[in-house]
């Protein structure tokens, strides 16, 4: 990826402030003499002077300097971090990687309330972002009113439902094949797919679908011919609950609920 960012921003004649770069801090780089190391190899490896926002990845810090990204003991169980940093501790080393000049916006990723509380709480520098997974059958609506009132902007990752996902529970129907779904997009003449990430921009959320195949990335840029009216915004808002009361997570991270910062152990 460094290489084609130099070769874009060289010889491309593509401007840098023109492209929003992001990047993310691992779980083994969570203790404060860790995070400004990890940080500039992510710069490095990019290629880059800056980055525009780093978030860090997961609430779940794990032991470093084992080798690896994903410690394990010897029964194959991840080791969490023996020092357990608070969120203070990561987050004070943020601040002065903005502080440097190196990174112009700091945020979380995979964060629950009340651990964005937390941040909050000590911080000099608040998050400006929250990156989460975000889709009808997992609406996040409490999340993205307390983002909002707390002006940390809201971005949904797999927001199709993550249908390639190994964890998805066998009899769950696929939100691109929800009947629902295709209803609304028989309604505007578009796909499920463009139904679900338009479902976010109507939310006021950024959105960030993943695909390797060009037509369907065109497709999924593709949203901006039309709009969701309240009656749709209310049947995707209440999808969730033909999959539970508290909807369905793909990337749920269980392997991991062993941590004390997991962030999910209310949906256990």
């Amino acid at each position: 990826i460094g290489q084609v960012f130099s070769k874009m921003f060289g010889e491309g004649g593509i401007k840098r402030e023109d492209v929003f770069i992001t990047g993310k801090l691992w779980n083994t780089f969570h203790r404060a003499e860790e995070v400004e190391g990890a940080f500039n190899t992510t710069l490095s490896d990019l290629k880059l002077d800056y980055l525009d926002l780093y978030l860090i990845h997961w609430p779940i810090s794990m032991e470093p300097g084992k080798g690896t990204l994903f410690p394990a003991d010897e029964n194959e169980v991840p080791l969490m971090d023996s020092k357990t940093p608070s969120f203070a501790e990561t987050w004070s080393a943020l601040e002065s990687v903005v502080e440097s000049g190196k990174c112009k916006n700091i945020g979380l990723s995979n964060f629950n309330i009340s651990q964005i509380e937390e941040v909050l709480s000590s911080a000099k520098i608040k998050p400006a972002n929250l990156q989460v997974e975000s889709h009808p059958h997992l609406p996040n609506l409490e999340l993205l009113e307390f983002c909002k009132k707390n002006d940390i902007s809201f971005v949904a990752y797999s927001p199709l439902g993550n249908p390639g996902s190994a964890f998805r529970r066998e009899d769950q129907v696929d939100l691109l094949h929800d009947e629902d779904v295709l209803k609304i997009a028989q309604k505007h003449s578009v796909s499920a797919g463009q139904v679900l990430i338009r479902y976010q921009v109507d939310k006021g959320n950024v959105v960030i679908p993943k695909s390797v195949t060009p037509s369907r990335i065109e497709e999924n840029l593709n949203v901006f011919g039309f709009s969701l009216d309240a009656s749709d915004m209310d049947t995707l808002n209440n999808l969730y609950k033909k999959v539970g009361p508290k909807g369905y997570r793909t990337c749920s991270v269980q392997h991991w609920k062993n941590s004390p910062h997991y962030p999910f152990a209310s949906e256990l």
